[in-house]
């Protein structure tokens, strides 16, 4: 049986995100009276402050430019239901379910922490729906960030309360509008009180949802990185004496440290690359007699990238425990305090921060492809690493190479950041400033959705390499039988995925006409997805990331 995450308001993870959005872990709230006491009395307060006419902004004030306009007891609930109408404009395709499903679950926890003068039932409800997998329609436009995912969460909204058969629904799969999924779970509809709709729409949740799902992804393809990395350094015929820890202990970055350990466990037990730790040279007359940058720099390349993933990781585990929505009550105090938690700007900086990232470490794969192609840079590999040589008319993998240079831009344009190009009137200059949080954060899933066929390319190259390299060194193509344990792990789940048998006798590519490459980057890319085997294969490493990012 699958133990609940218990949402509290606090020690929510990104794991236990990712496990509930995506893999359906079921989910519900503390018992804690505590808790459960702060969220009533934060009702209490909102009710007696419309009760004795006090100004609070949204409550008995309208919103945001607005702000100004005095809103009566009688009127005070129809504030909150309208706020669903007009913002009932959102535009493109859906979001995947994944991250709606993520922004829910947030949501809750944010409202657990009892400032923001919910009731209780609306908070149980996301977890109904979490937990019998109906899952509202959200579109992947609408939300500057500002005053939270205003458009985005009122799709959550009106379809959690069954205001209109406007708002439809992912039924376990099956699309139908809100009055038909409540009708099923046996729910009533409900009708926003003082204060509730500002709760629901003021946050951050869904940028934060998608980025706890992208981060996910993105730790995923930085392990597969390093390890690809081991495989094309195997390829290549490279030293691990680069990644000797008395070079990085007079620069301890700690993610140059981290890469440089880590890479130094990819690779031993190799009979590919060069060991040299005892600080001997293997010279090869004609030949470097060190390895190239993209070789002997790769800790002090991908460091940055790691420790930047770690520093994104904890201002994205503050979010997801924070309260962001406004106004906060303080119940203890009897007092109400208006603010802006609600500005995504971590998200939107992270997101960006993340992109970046992600088209530097792909950019480094690039450089190790180029020299495992080049018969000038490869070591007395094949050109374009062709398996057949005899056979003139193998291109090997030069159309593949192509495919992977067209990825490149996109990757690098992608990287671009989007939190300083907001615009300063909007909301009738109320929301002058703004995160583009929710923008960055789905521009973010479009690079991670991009950087796995790309990974996938990659791991291709990497394979093919360490078979031809294998036959120089020992007569014939089975890799396993010289790859370092770790790599051979990686290599053989590929080999699996794509449905190519380990042999003797040929490479994983033989002739250019035995297989449609484009298959086997789909297949590989879905395994990736799907959390298959090929991630499974890299377990060592993505344990290791999760000490240093602080994942967990």
């Amino acid at each position: 049986m699958r133990h609940q995450v218990t949402l509290t308001g606090a020690g929510l993870t990104i794991e236990d995100v990712v496990r509930v959005a995506r893999h359906h872990q079921p989910v519900g709230l503390t018992d804690n009276p505590e808790i459960l006491q702060r969220i009533e009395d934060s009702c209490a307060y909102i009710n007696d402050a419309v009760k004795a006419s006090k100004p609070v902004y949204g409550v008995t004030t309208g919103f945001g430019g607005m702000a100004d306009v005095v809103i009566s007891s009688e009127e005070a609930a129809d504030l909150q239901n309208n706020a669903i109408w007009y913002h009932k404009t959102g535009a493109g395709k859906l979001l995947p379910l994944a991250d709606v499903r993520a922004a829910m679950l947030l949501r809750a926890n944010s409202h657990m922490r009892g400032v923001s003068g919910i009731r209780l039932e609306i908070i149980q409800r996301m977890m109904t729906f979490l937990n019998a997998n109906v899952t509202p329609h959200v579109r992947e436009f609408g939300s500057i960030g500002a005053s939270g995912d205003l458009v985005p969460l009122i799709s959550i909204t009106g379809a959690l309360l069954g205001t209109d058969p406007a708002f439809r629904v992912d039924f376990d799969g099956e699309n139908i509008d809100c009055l038909e999924a409540l009708e099923r779970l046996n729910l009533p509809r409900l009708e926003l009180l003082p204060k509730e709709g500002l709760a629901m729409m003021n946050g951050t949740s869904v940028m934060t949802g998608i980025a706890s799902n992208v981060l996910h992804d993105a730790r995923i393809l930085l392990g597969l990185a390093l390890n690809i990395h081991g495989l094309m350094i195997q390829g290549l015929q490279g030293t691990n004496q680069s990644f000797h820890p008395f070079i990085h202990q007079h620069k301890a970055h700690t993610g140059q440290v981290w890469a440089a350990d880590h890479m130094l466990q990819i690779l031993e037990g190799s009979a590919l690359s060069r060991d040299e730790l005892d600080g001997r040279h293997e010279y090869r007359e004609g030949d470097l007699i060190q390895d190239r940058y993209s070789l002997r720099c790769l800790p002090q390349f991908l460091g940055p990238i790691i420790d930047g993933m770690a520093y994104i990781t904890h201002h994205l585990r503050v979010e997801i425990n924070s309260a962001n929505d406004n106004p906060l009550i303080n119940t203890e105090a009897g007092a109400s305090y208006h603010g802006g938690n609600f500005l995504g700007q971590y998200i939107g900086v992270g997101m960006d921060q993340l992109r970046y990232y992600m088209g530097l470490m792909a950019k480094h794969l690039d450089v190790q492809i180029a020299l495992l192609v080049s018969p000038q840079f490869n070591n007395g590999l094949s050109a374009s690493l062709v398996g057949n040589t005899d056979r003139k008319v193998n291109m090997g993998l030069k159309g593949l190479q192509i495919s992977g240079n067209s990825i490149m831009p996109i990757l690098g344009f992608l990287g671009n950041s989007l939190a300083d190009r907001f615009p300063t009137h909007a909301e009738q200059f109320n929301q002058n400033i703004n995160s583009q949080g929710f923008g960055s954060a789905n521009l973010a899933r479009q690079t991670i959705e991009t950087l796995q066929q790309y990974i996938a390319i990659a791991l291709i190259f990497g394979v093919q390499a360490v078979d031809l390299r294998t036959f120089k060194r020992t007569g014939h193509y089975n890799a396993v039988e010289t790859l370092s344990p770790m790599t051979a792990k990686l290599y053989s789940a590929m080999r699996e995925v794509v449905g190519k048998p380990i042999s003797h006798e040929r490479p994983y590519i033989w002739n250019d006409n035995e297989q449609a490459l484009e298959q086997h980057i789909s297949a590989i890319v879905s395994d990736i997805t799907n959390d298959g085997i090929i991630p499974q294969a890299i377990q060592e490493t993505l344990d290791s990331l999760r000490s240093i990012i602080l994942f967990a």
